[in-house]
């Protein structure tokens, strides 16, 4: 499989042929089912459009707790189903879609309560690692308490009785479902970001295509295809509105916030579980820092800049603080970020008990729509939602091989791994580099090593976010579809959340780094630096404010890189 290279040519290509014929299916939002929608409706033989109003993930899908799991907490709400569908899809990625990508993480589970919580926690664990694909995975262990401290010496001796630990998985989100969009593309899939859908296109009761506005140049055009699918997330209301449809589904947006911490500041050989009044808190491993959360409140403001205020922070930091021998203080915090969770509607007012199980529906003719779920089940989404499509499509369309179907960087990615020490030796690089780049890139790891061995220079940390290579900022843009400073330092790499600046210090060299391969002159250049820092401050004051209003208010202050671009 060649790489597809979704750089500026690319996209003017894309803009040029979308409104040309009319398609099978328009994908109407780039989170991690709209892209495993293009990717399954293209490997069918479908012909297929996927838009996205601004960058792959840039909602929901890059703010997640970034873990492939059945859900744990689900065996006690008896939602076997789901935990069952969730670890067949856990042990799919883990070993053929995406290994690169995804890799195992244990798990210590403190026990408060002797005997009684070992049985009954235990045997819930049990069911766990024998469900569905769950044998991917290494078995539980119990552990005494001693045992337990040995691997989490952070945690207080009153903290626990003794433990259990067992195994999921994590996965760099935004990476993932940009990898997933250009695995789309490779099909002939046509891929598109800061591609608005302003409006639906009908014959009569039937929906036949979209307005798509190019939010860079302010240009548009009229998409035509048989079927649309929507798969917006927390805009699925605003959808079916839209489209002048019944509701056959309402989302609820539930706020998930994390911060992230460095890993010196706990002390643990494994991620932590805790159970919380509410739900569990997870404190996950991530490179050289922790990811702590998470929150699960309703959320009816702004949706595509969910703030985190001053009380979601303290609310993480007083729980994880309660079993910490040294307590993490804000100080500590190297960044934080927020995102929505698209809930089908419920009874319940509490979010956190509302399903996690996804729904599908044809609220008009010609449109499906596909909304709830949870990461770990995007391909299942996606795939029950082209099924929805290709009915009526008037001839015999294959069912999904998705199952099957590994995505960009996949294959091969054992063997360089292997191999990883030769690889380096002929890069002339550092081991620790090439592992680092193959746990991005998997075997896509060539078109970096041919970059650098062209470019030196692009073999260098970048000032400022040192885990990160020039490189792998020139080719955010140059093949993984980047447009703007802030997708590079916020979702190709993830210097946003992992530096205690927030990556204001290397924005300037990232800038001047991509701005060649994006046409941009110097004002524009120092335009995206400072909007990028605009951003940072907006965040952070949001994170000072007390309320959900107020952080609201804070986060609004920012400006929007797409409203400068139509200026």
């Amino acid at each position: 499989m060649t790489t597809a290279r979704l750089g500026p040519d690319y996209r003017a290509a894309a803009w040029q042929a979308i409104g040309e014929s009319e398609l099978d299916v328009l994908v109407i939002g780039g989170g991690v089912v709209g892209a495993g929608a293009a990717l399954d409706a293209a490997s069918r033989g479908l012909s297929v459009a996927l838009v996205e109003a601004r960058d792959w993930a840039a909602g929901t899908s890059s703010r997640s707790s970034k873990l492939i799991h059945g859900g744990l907490r689900y065996l006690e709400q008896r939602d076997f189903a789901l935990v069952r569908e969730a670890l067949k899809e856990r042990a799919l990625l883990l070993h053929r879609l995406a290994p690169h990508l995804v890799r195992p993480v244990p798990f210590l589970l403190p026990l408060r309560h002797r005997v009684w919580e070992r049985g009954y926690i235990g045997a819930g664990v049990l069911l766990y690692d024998t469900m569905g694909g769950a044998r991917a995975l290494p078995r539980h262990r119990h552990l005494s308490r001693r045992r337990a401290l040995q691997v989490a010496p952070s945690l207080r001796e009153d903290a626990l009785v003794g433990a259990i630990q067992y195994y999921d998985a994590q996965v760099d989100d935004a990476r993932h479902t940009m990898m997933i969009a250009r695995t789309a593309a490779q099909l002939g899939a046509t891929v598109l970001t800061r591609a608005r859908v302003t409006g639906l296109v009908r014959d009569g009761d039937r929906v036949t295509g979209a307005h798509v506005l190019d939010v860079e140049t302010g240009g548009e055009v009229v998409v035509r295809a048989r079927r649309v699918i929507s798969a917006t997330g927390v805009w699925t209301d605003e959808l079916h509105q839209a489209a002048a449809a019944a509701k056959p589904f309402s989302v609820r947006a539930s706020k998930g916030v994390h911060i992230v911490v460095p890993r010196d500041r706990v002390r643990l050989d494994t991620g932590l579980i805790l159970r919380t009044e509410k739900s569990v808190l997870f404190v996950i491993p991530w490179g050289k820092h922790w990811i702590i959360g998470t929150t699960d409140t309703d959320w009816d403001l702004d949706k595509a800049h969910p703030a985190a205020s001053r009380a979601d922070v303290d609310y993480i930091l007083d729980h994880v603080n309660a079993v910490l021998r040294t307590p993490i203080t804000r100080d500590d915090i190297e960044g934080v970020y927020a995102g929505l969770r698209p809930l089908l509607a419920g009874q319940s007012a509490d979010t956190a008990q509302l399903s996690r199980e996804h729904a599908v529906a044809t609220p008009a003719p010609g449109l499906v729509t596909v909304a709830g779920g949870k990461y770990t089940t995007y391909r299942v989404m996606a795939r029950d939602a082209v099924d929805a499509a290709a009915r009526g499509l008037g001839r015999a369309v294959p069912p999904s091989r998705t199952e099957h179907l590994p995505i960009l960087g996949a294959v091969g990615y054992h063997e360089l791994w292997i191999d990883r020490h030769v690889v380096a030796e002929r890069a002339g690089l550092p081991v620790a580099t090439v592992e680092h780049l193959l746990r991005r890139y998997g075997s896509g790891v060539r078109d970096l090593l041919e970059l650098i061995a062209e470019r030196p220079e692009l073999g260098t940390p970048i000032p400022g976010a040192e885990e990160y290579l020039r490189a792998e900022a020139y080719y955010a843009v140059s093949h993984e579809g980047a447009l703007h400073l802030e997708d590079v330092l916020t979702r190709r790499l993830r210097v946003s959340i992992e530096e205690s600046d927030r990556g204001l210090f290397a924005a300037a060299e990232v800038a001047s780094l991509i701005a060649p391969l994006l046409g941009w002159d110097d004002a524009t250049t120092q335009r995206e630096v400072r909007l990028y820092a605009d951003r940072v401050r907006a965040e952070r004051a949001a994170q000072e404010a007390a309320t959900d209003v107020e952080a609201n208010a804070a986060r609004l202050a920012a400006g929007e890189v797409a409203e400068v671009s139509l200026a």
